[in-house]
């Protein structure tokens, strides 16, 4: 499968999700939405710059709430999409409740002052990540924080260079896409930054180097070869799982990496960002490998789906920024997200999340592989924890089956163009996972039967 695309082809624009550009999406709109929908919608079209991904917007909700969402025109809607935010569902009272408190006492901290929230939030993260990840740094939102890490790793280092992967996605702002991969973001919009190098990521059904289907480390050990040659890159950035497609490396792949920047004086940063706290099973996808990174961030569902926040862990010998403003965001110490962010993790700790995820997600991938011998139109599944895929023979048939399933009640993402993403609340009920399930069963028989 194509990987690399260039053309203007909806499909080839779609590895993050939808562009709004499918004709199935205005045909869903036509047959699904009443006039009250239409009106908000017309009026969304008309104030927002419109804009791949988001605006205009295809539907409108009014309530969201565990697994579900609403629209207003009272349809349920379970929700294995979620932005990657809901790990313990919309609207957990126990986040709520944090959130209210916080707003009641003190609803804003400026910059230059601390605040309980934000010091019990930081030494919670750092007691949990593995080894010296001893330093934090908090920030509004996952490419925030990634930033902050770009510059630490020049800072600490002397160097400038990065290396990471095409396909990968770290965020949309302009230092963001320049270590991204993805051409959606990148095309048309003129120089990025300098220095940023791109290689292949481990994905072994369209592996560039011939490991068969069976990943073998090859794409890592061209990382150090890369290193090598440049013999001056400040980091490697790489996401743990490739969350757009759900790509799983093999612990050699890591075990390569690591010893590739020990070896070439490079910084290792992993970009957690939409599947920390847990989606993978563990608190940090990275322990499944048994490698420290230098950096992680985290982010989205760190906020519990009620505030935007993000952080950066570094080991702690790279504190060596105190002269620099690494982030010096307005709201770096929010006492809501903070407050937010602590209740989260409290009921992750509280509801056993951690192995529901594994359990949950064993079960799954179990009903998927089932699947797939059935199904002629599955090419492949992969999942870790609640984050599964469906790869599907091309792109034209997971747009049908995304539009098919969200007539049925049940969204997801589709990532690079043909993979069906789903990546429910871990607070999941296992009635409402089967019947999920049984939904893009049904619906990929006969979607491919047309």
């Amino acid at each position: 499968m194509t990987r690399h695309r260039t053309t203007n082809n909806t499909s080839d624009l779609s590895s993050e999700g939808d562009v709004n550009l499918s004709p199935r999406r205005k045909r869903w709109e036509a047959e699904h939405l009443g006039p009250e929908t239409r009106a908000i919608l017309a009026e969304d079209a008309k104030h927002f710059l419109h804009q791949s991904l988001s605006t205009p917007c295809f539907n409108a909700l009014r309530s969201a709430s565990g697994i579900w969402l609403e629209d207003i025109e009272g349809r349920r809607i379970m929700d294995f999409h979620g932005n990657s935010v809901h790990q313990v569902g919309h609207g957990h009272p126990h986040v709520v409740a944090a959130a209210k408190r916080a707003l009641d006492t003190l609803p804003f901290s400026p910059r230059r002052f601390t605040n309980e929230y934000a010091v019990r939030l930081a030494a919670k993260i750092v007691s949990q990540a593995p080894g010296d990840l001893d330093k934090i740094l908090f920030a509004p939102g996952g490419t925030e924080a990634i930033g902050i890490a770009l510059k630490l790793a020049r800072i600490a280092t002397g160097r400038h260079k990065t290396v990471s992967m095409w396909d990968a996605f770290h965020g949309a702002s302009l230092d963001a896409i320049s270590v991204g991969g993805e051409a959606l973001f990148r095309r048309g919009v003129g120089p990025l930054l300098p220095g940023t190098e791109h290689v292949p990521p481990c994905d072994p059904r369209a592996c560039r180097f011939g490991c068969g289907g069976s990943c073998d480390a090859r794409c890592a050990e061209y990382v150090e070869y890369v290193l090598g040659k440049e013999e001056d890159v400040a980091a490697v950035v790489v996401e743990t799982v490739r969350s757009t497609d759900v790509q799983v490396p093999p612990p050699a792949y890591y075990e390569t990496l690591r010893r590739a920047c020990d070896r070439h004086g490079a910084l290792l940063i992993l970009d957690e960002i939409p599947i920390c706290l847990g989606r993978t099973g563990t608190m940090f996808a990275f322990e499944r490998y048994g490698i420290v990174p230098d950096m992680v961030v985290i982010g989205k569902g760190l906020g519990g789906g009620v505030f935007p926040m993000a952080a950066l862990i570094a080991r702690g010998h790279l504190d060596v920024a105190a002269d620099r403003a690494l982030g010096h965001y307005t709201h770096e110490k929010s006492s809501v997200g903070c407050a937010a962010a602590l209740a989260t993790i409290e009921v992750i700790e509280s509801e056993g999340l951690l192995d529901r995820a594994v359990a949950l997600g064993g079960r799954a991938l179990e009903r998927l592989r089932a699947m797939q011998l059935r199904l002629p139109a599955i090419v492949d599944v992969r999942g870790v924890g609640l984050l599964l895929a469906i790869e599907l023979a091309h792109p034209e048939l997971a747009d049908q089956v995304l539009y098919r399933c969200l007539a049925r009640g049940l969204s997801f993402k589709v990532g690079q163009g043909n993979v069906i993403v789903l990546a429910p609340p871990l607070v999941i009920e296992e009635v409402d996972l089967d019947s999920a399930l049984a939904i893009v069963d049904e619906e990929i028989a006969q979607a491919s039967a047309c």
